[in-house]
């Protein structure tokens, strides 16, 4: 299975980004999507997850900021960023069950 993110990028604060991870291979729909962020000098934490069923769980710093979706058709998962802060500025990566994607650069200016 390869996931391959895209839509990262720079924006300015209050601007939005929309996220994309789509995944190659046989995949099982059961698995839960989720992304991860990691910003200099900071651990990688979790930003937002979906499971099988669609509940959605968010990191507290992002809520009624961002939005995760899937498709399972396309074995895509998105993430829809908006009110972005610099302090979201990070790599982001897309997990689907244990894979995941190589990342994609945030950056918001201030």
């Amino acid at each position: 299975v390869q996931l391959v993110e895209s839509g990262g990028g720079l924006v300015q604060a209050g601007g939005s980004l929309r996220l994309s991870c789509a995944a190659s291979g046989s995949i099982s729909s059961v698995y839960v999507w989720a992304w991860y962020r990691q910003a200099p000098g900071k651990q990688r934490g979790l930003v937002a997850l979906i499971t099988s069923s669609g509940s959605t769980n968010y990191a507290d710093s992002v809520k009624g900021r961002f939005t995760i979706s899937r498709d399972n058709g396309k074995n895509t998962v998105y993430l829809q960023m908006n009110s972005l802060k610099p302090e979201d500025t990070a790599v982001y990566y897309c997990t689907l069950g244990y894979y995941w994607g190589q990342g994609t650069q945030v950056t918001v200016s201030s």
